[in-house]
């Protein structure tokens, strides 16, 4: 899938000029300094939000997935040993929120996914919420493209929309997903292959325009 969708890298982004690295944060957080964690999630919320929301295409439910993968990360924080960055081990945690959360739907039988659902602006201001920004996926195109994309993201497989919004939407390289996936790169590489030819599939009448 050739999209010219604006990517976000899946690496941690420099702590800012006047304040302490994301591993100094960390470091805090295992002494129970719960101010340090939400210094963190404000530091991460958009980002981890954008791409659940990629996933989930419901901005309650993403918005519900990042919570819930944030109370992950803060039960899990006492393991992190930095050996990755801390970014790419929250990605990891809030891809497994997302994913077990897709695959819980498709075995309910749930709702359709709701297409026509954007971003509301939230108050910049708010405890822990995202920030008002447009995201990544709104910049992939506008109209009846973008709608048939969305369209045809809600019909894959749990698995295949996963390594595509990991792969064409968050940039990841093939190791941070198959990582993030808890699996191998080859079958990240035959997933991404299959999904690929799902979507040529699915826009066929729309997959020059991207």
């Amino acid at each position: 899938m050739n999209s010219q969708a604006t990517t976000t890298s899946n690496k941690e982004p420099a702590a800012p000029a006047d304040g302490p690295s994301d591993i100094e944060l960390v470091g805090r957080c295992q002494q129970g300094d719960t101010d340090a964690f939400n210094e963190l999630i404000t530091r991460h919320r958009q980002r981890c939000f954008a791409m659940i929301f990629h996933m989930v295409r419901n901005e309650e439910d993403a918005w519900d997935l990042a919570q819930d993968g944030f109370v992950r990360a803060w039960k899990s924080i006492a393991n992190f040993r930095g050996q990755s960055a801390f970014y790419t081990w929250l990605h990891r945690i809030m891809t497994n929120a997302a994913l077990d959360w897709l695959r819980k739907k498709q075995i309910q039988g749930g709702q359709e996914f709701d297409d026509t659902i954007g971003l509301r602006r939230i108050e910049p201001g708010a405890v822990t919420a995202p920030k008002a920004d447009m995201q990544p996926a709104e910049r992939i195109a506008d109209g009846e493209v973008r709608h048939s994309i969305d369209a045809a993201l809600a019909k894959l497989s749990p698995e295949h929309r996963t390594v595509i919004v990991l792969r064409e939407i968050e940039g990841c390289e093939y190791q941070e997903i198959a990582d993030a996936m808890e699996t191998t790169i080859g079958t990240v590489m035959s997933r991404l292959f299959y999904a690929r030819k799902k979507l040529q599939t699915l826009l066929k009448d729309t997959y020059e325009q991207l």
